[in-house]
């Protein structure tokens, strides 16, 4: 466990993951986040907005495809913006 917590790579990541500092890896880590909130957020929506007439399970599941739809281009496109100083 010590040599992976003192991996160079790892500790670098680590630091740029909490100083906020967009690379390609902590952008890719940052929009693994994004999707998975945005999976547990439509699905949630989907339950309230068409839970009775197509019950749970399945606005659930329907919920769940269609939140990233929206959330991957966004979440890309602001990661972008911020890395490349233009927002």
């Amino acid at each position: 466990m010590q040599e992976i917590l003192n991996d160079p790579l790892l500790q670098g990541f680590f630091h740029d993951f909490i100083n906020q500092q967009i690379t390609l890896a902590t952008g890719a880590v940052w929009l693994l986040i994004a999707i998975a909130f945005s999976i547990i957020g439509g699905a949630l929506g989907g339950v309230i907005l068409a839970g009775k007439d197509l019950g749970l399970r399945l606005s659930a599941m329907i919920g769940g495809l269609y939140g990233p739809a929206a959330i991957i281009p966004a979440a890309t496109l602001g990661l972008a913006l911020i890395a490349f100083g233009l927002a």
